[in-house]
C-alpha cells in the first residue's frame, strides 16, 4: 500500500480557501475534515456533531460500519492545543475515549487510551493568512 498525498493537499487547499474568507469559525472547516477522514477508506464515516456520549460531545465520531473507531475534537485554527490539552473537557475525553484526535485543522494530536502517541502538523498560518505547509509532518 502506498501513501497518496493528494487528499492532504486537497484538504489544506480547502482549509486555506475557507480561512481566506476571514469569516470562518471552528465549524466552517468541518466538511473539509470530514472529507479528508472519509477519503482514507470507503467504509469510514465521519459524523459531524454526533449525539452526546457519556463524557461529552466530541465534534466527530468516526465509524467503520457500526463500530466506533475513534473521535475527533476540533478547535479553531490558531487555538493553542497546548492549552486545550490542559482543559477539563479534553481530560474527560482522554479518560473516556480510547482513540481520540485533537486538532486545530492544521495540527493533529492522536491519543490512545489517554496517552498522546503522535503529533502531525500540516502547516502554520503566516501573517498574510496563507498556510505555510510543513516539510516534516510527523513527530512523537
Amino acid at each position: 500500500m502506498s501513501f497518496d498525498p493528494k487528499p492532504f493537499s486537497e484538504y489544506v487547499s480547502t482549509v486555506e480557501k475557507t480561512l481566506a474568507t476571514s469569516h470562518a469559525s471552528e465549524g466552517s472547516y468541518y466538511s473539509a475534515l470530514q472529507a479528508l477522514v472519509q477519503s482514507f477508506d470507503s467504509g469510514i464515516t465521519a459524523t459531524i456533531l454526533p449525539k452526546q456520549l457519556e463524557c461529552g460531545a466530541p465534534d466527530f465520531i468516526i465509524t467503520k460500519g457500526s463500530t466506533i473507531i475513534g473521535c475527533i475534537e476540533a478547535k479553531d485554527i490558531g487555538k493553542s492545543l497546548d492549552e486545550v490539552e490542559k482543559s477539563e473537557q479534553l481530560k474527560r475525553y482522554r479518560d473516556s475515549l480510547s482513540n481520540l484526535i485533537l486538532t486545530d485543522y492544521l495540527e493533529f494530536r492522536w491519543y490512545r487510551d489517554g496517552k498522546r502517541e503522535l503529533k502531525a502538523n500540516l502547516g502554520t498560518v503566516d501573517s498574510a493568512g496563507k498556510i505555510k505547509r510543513e516539510k516534516r509532518v510527523l513527530k512523537k
